[in-house]
């Protein structure tokens, strides 16, 4: 039996295709970017770099996909291994933090660039960046109960960061979740027609609007 049977019998063998064949940057693999690359395999994607500098801590697993004999590892080298036993899928992993001198070799335009990282400074790289050399980017942004998902000619830069640790927060896991099935629909249309939907998510009332 197929993998992906029930994908390809409700999208069509040709978007499938194209599925398989886009590759995808993942800046930032932690609440966003863990469970989105899980979501994404298990669609057919196949071809991933992921990006990000950080260890699985133990409060990780809340919202993550980590379980406990993860917790110390790189999160990269986590979410290569998780990946390859869930679907065989190979990824390249990026053991960096991101930033401006070294955004012009980690982001390439061949690459559809999804946006999970939890701070405005390291958002704001990767928009302009984005902006000013025409690569497709998504951003998936949480905050207690409120999800955006967003394309980077509507998306608007979050104000710098306060000093807090960027980890202690009150966030919602449905939320994560939401936000990340919104996500995938969101990029599977774009490879589809190239229709960009950008989306605002509210836990609390349960409401999905497009914006």
């Amino acid at each position: 039996m197929k993998t992906f049977i029930h994908e390809e019998v409700y999208r069509g063998p040709d978007l499938l295709k194209k599925i398989a064949g886009q590759h995808i940057t993942l800046c930032g693999v932690g609440a966003v970017g863990s469970n989105l690359a899980d979501n994404l395999i298990r669609q057919g994607f196949s071809n991933f770099t992921a990006i990000d500098m950080d260890r699985v801590d133990d409060h990780n697993r809340n919202t993550q996909i980590w379980t406990s004999r993860d917790i110390g590892q790189k999160k990269v080298a986590a979410l290569r291994n998780y990946m390859f036993n869930v679907m065989k899928v190979a990824v390249e992993p990026i053991d960096k933090k991101l930033d401006a001198s070294n955004v012009k070799k980690l982001l390439q335009k061949d690459s559809i660039i999804i946006d999970g990282f939890d701070n405005p400074e390291s958002r704001e790289i990767v928009t302009n960046h984005c902006r000013d050399n025409q690569i497709e980017c998504l951003h998936i942004g949480l905050a207690e109960d409120f999800a955006e998902v967003t394309w980077n000619d509507r998306y608007h830069i979050p104000k710098k960061s306060t000093g807090k640790d960027v980890c202690e927060y009150p966030l919602a896991r449905n939320t994560v979740m939401m936000a990340v099935i919104v996500g995938t629909e969101s990029l599977i249309r774009f490879l589809d027609d190239g229709t960009k939907t950008n989306f605002m998510i509210s836990l609390r009332d349960l409401k999905v609007t497009l914006c």
